[in-house]
């Protein structure tokens, strides 16, 4: 198949599209929606509803396509073996494990860890619960991703500067090539974005590419 050749900084990224998966990293309810974990950090969620849409309009391009998608949630089980004590901060009653709005923070198959209903997994959509900030930490992405010949990885999601960035860093040390869609992912700080995407970029790329969306779309046209 052909390469396709998306305009981004620091430069260009070319990809194959057989190799080519959309990592949509935890769009979750407990981090974008009133009452879930973000907001018991005291952030404020609506910074991060900006890149609804934009992931969707990824997941659609992806999904018109055929090509391969994986969504991932920040969780962990119900007895909370796999979060360390470093992890589980905060105030009684707002940390991970604890009863809040939308159940329990952070616990798989509570009702705030589901993934927003516009970017929400579709069927045979791989999905990923991870412990960590991670994609590839105490989870069988790599293996899945291997199996499937996956090469070149495009990133949205949630938040910037800690599990999209902390998710690429991991696929660039194991060989991905990795592009990252700038509208598509957003933080409670906005400077926390621009740095992370100055540092993605920087020194050639050292982690990986910025992309705008619309110069994606135009590449897939």
């Amino acid at each position: 198949m052909d390469e396709i050749e998306v305009p981004a900084q620091p430069d260009a990224f070319p990809f194959v599209p057989g190799k080519t998966a959309l990592v949509v990293i935890d769009m979750q309810r407990d981090f974008i929606e009133p009452g879930g974990f973000g907001a018991a950090l005291g952030n404020d969620v609506s910074r991060l509803q900006p890149a609804i849409e934009p992931v969707a309009k990824l997941l659609a391009l992806f999904r018109a396509k055929g090509w391969p998608i994986v969504h991932t949630r920040e969780s962990h089980l119900s007895d909370l073996s796999d979060c360390p004590p470093a992890k589980r901060k905060g105030k009684p009653g707002l940390r991970i494990g604890d009863i809040g709005k939308m159940g329990r923070i952070l616990v798989r198959g509570q009702p705030g860890n589901a993934i927003v209903e516009r970017c929400a997994p579709m069927k045979g959509e791989i999905e990923i619960d991870k412990p960590g900030k991670g994609a590839f930490y105490a989870t069988a992405l790599g293996t899945i991703l291997d199996r499937k010949g996956i090469t070149h990885l495009v990133f949205a999601g949630v938040t910037t500067e800690v599990c999209v960035q902390t998710s690429m860093r991991e696929a660039n040390d194991r060989g991905y090539v990795c592009l990252v869609v700038e509208e598509a992912t957003e933080s409670y700080f906005p400077e926390y974005k621009s740095a992370a995407l100055s540092m993605i970029r920087a020194q050639g790329g050292i982690v990986g590419r910025t992309a705008n969306l619309a110069d994606l779309e135009k590449a897939l046209a």
